[in-house]
């Protein structure tokens, strides 16, 4: 007898409980807190790292899981004598109406600009603007 015919296989077509754009909105909100607190950390002339688990191998040569520390890139930075803060998904900043940054004058300002951004995202005012980032991925710009 073989070992399949032991099992009660079925055929089944899984299905996603949460909509892609909810879970796009998610995302970008989740990246936007992280960004507060990397202009918290930069306010206090800190970097903000958070903990990633990767695979290392150890004295003996066995693969172990580690934790190590990660730098959070800003999506923020100083020019033109101010801050231009961006809203990236991924690694990719969104457009925001008629350009892709937010100018405030100081970097106490920032802060502000991520509340306004965060509270945009939740009213799903970024969603075509992630829609449409999501369909130019992959082409190159010319």
């Amino acid at each position: 007898m073989s070992q399949l015919a032991k099992l009660n296989v079925k055929s089944v077509v899984r299905t996603n409980t949460r909509d892609p754009v909810q879970q796009r909105r998610q995302k970008l909100i989740t990246g936007i807190e992280e960004q507060m607190s990397v202009a918290v950390a930069a306010m206090n002339g800190e970097s903000y790292e958070v903990a990633k688990k990767t695979w290392a191998k150890n004295e003996q040569g066995e693969k172990v899981l580690v934790e190590r520390m990660r730098k959070v890139r800003a999506w923020f930075f100083e020019q033109d004598g101010g801050w231009y803060v961006q809203c990236k998904y991924g690694s990719k900043a969104l457009a925001l109406g008629k350009g892709n940054a937010v100018f405030v004058k100081a970097l106490k300002d920032v802060q502000g600009a991520l509340v306004a951004l965060k509270a945009a995202a939740e009213a799903g005012e970024l969603d075509e603007a992630i829609e449409n980032m999501m369909k130019n991925r992959g082409k190159k710009a010319a």
